[in-house]
């Protein structure tokens, strides 16, 4: 446990340090600002018209500016966009060492690999949950400044729960990410990976299979679609062998890059 913590504490260091750390609060941020001007659009037509809008409000699923849409919308949008968010998180995290050369150091340091692994996955995990509560926090904020009408307690657990479900369900799909950094030996190959699961997620969701496809599953969840179990141990099954293939990738694949 001394270890993982000395590892961990790196780490964090590391990402303090970095300018990636403004983007990604950034990138978060950005998502329930947009939500917000959606509801606006929503609740005033007109304006809408003016600005050349209207085709946006004609082809949004969300039907009233309230809070259970503007919830709504913005699971979606971590469902989707995290994909992107996350991913990006879990190529820096992992493909950084690779970039910077740093690696062959990281490895000759009297820790077990394992540990340096387990540091990076947690931190992943802590920086996307504090980006999930950020949005949280902000469409709170946003959702009250631009004059929502005043919602149940049941409406807003039900809402911020589809969100934090769609978010988690997008970060454990982060582990292959790593996985093809950590194999790719940098920024590109996890980022292309990413963008190609995206588009995967999107094709097979309309394709009818998409419950089936990892990608497509936190998505189809934040629209509201009944999900089998099966799905959520397709989610599973997909996270757990991204890290054992990452932990396999960092004990005995050739770190000679």
């Amino acid at each position: 446990m001394r270890e993982l913590a000395q590892a961990f504490s790196v780490e964090m260091l590391k990402a303090r340090r970095s300018e990636v750390l403004s983007f990604t609060v950034f990138g978060a941020a950005l998502l329930p600002l947009v939500g917000g001007f959606f509801m606006i659009v929503l609740k005033d037509p007109e304006l809408a018209r003016r600005v050349g809008l209207i085709s946006i409000k004609a082809h949004m699923l969300a039907g009233a500016a309230d809070w259970s849409t503007y919830l709504e919308l913005l699971a979606q949008g971590l469902a989707v966009g995290g994909i992107i968010l996350f991913g990006f998180i879990g190529s820096w995290v992992f493909g950084r060492e690779y970039a910077d050369h740093t690696v062959k150091d990281l490895l000759a340091l009297p820790m077990p690999r394992s540990k340096i692994v387990a540091a990076k996955f947690v931190l992943i995990a802590i920086w996307s949950v504090a980006l999930v509560i950020l949005v949280l926090l902000l469409s709170f904020g946003i959702g009250a400044m631009i004059g929502l009408a005043q919602a149940s307690p049941q409406v807003m657990l039900h809402g911020s729960r589809g969100i934090v479900v769609a978010a988690g369900l997008t970060i454990a799909l982060v582990t292959p990410i790593a996985f093809v950094a950590s194999a790719g030996h940098g920024y590109l190959a996890p980022l292309g990976f990413a963008f190609l699961a995206l588009l995967f997620a999107q094709v097979i969701a309309v394709a009818g299979w998409g419950e089936y496809f990892p990608w497509s599953i936190p998505a189809l969840y934040a629209q509201g679609e009944l999900l089998g179990g099966m799905s959520y141990v397709i989610i599973a099954a997909t996270s757990v062998l991204g890290i054992a293939g990452t932990l396999v990738w960092w004990a005995y694949a050739d770190q000679t890059h």
